[in-house]
């Protein structure tokens, strides 16, 4: 594995796993998003022959944010009113990609070597698009 890659899904993971307190969850957003880009380029850094490795990478931060969701779930849960309304949409919002970001890991473990770059490109965008909206519904339950 290039430490590049190794690099960048430790601080992501480490990243995915701290808690979000309200005083840190901008910051920590922000750098979630960050780390999001540098995990979509180290999926894109695997070869072929190392898909078993990159599925598990794709899943195991697919997991992290997950874990995330379920704190903003949390959060939304212990709200009233509209702006439960809004954060419950937010997080179903977020529910749909995450499931299209596990679908892209599972079109990972599949592909071929024919449909290896567009597999690891699909996957690095969807699991991009999940990070920038869960960037986006952390930002929204600190206001």
């Amino acid at each position: 594995m290039r430490p590049r890659m190794l690099a960048a899904m430790v601080v992501t993971i480490g990243l995915l796993a701290a808690p979000v307190s309200p005083a840190s969850a901008q910051t920590t957003s922000k750098a979630v998003s960050q780390k999001a880009s540098e995990t979509g380029q180290a999926i894109k850094d695997y070869t072929v022959e190392k898909k078993d490795e990159a599925v598990a990478h794709a899943r195991k931060a697919t997991a992290e944010l997950e874990a995330k969701i379920k704190e903003l779930e949390a959060q939304a849960s212990r709200q009233t009113g509209e702006i439960k309304a809004r954060s419950q949409a937010q997080i179903k919002d977020l529910k749909a990609k995450r499931d299209k970001a596990s679908q892209k890991a599972g079109e990972l473990g599949r592909a071929t070597k024919a449909s290896w770059e567009r597999a690891k490109e699909g996957f690095a965008d969807a699991y991009r698009d999940l990070a920038s909206a869960y960037d986006k519904a952390a930002a929204e339950f600190q206001k």
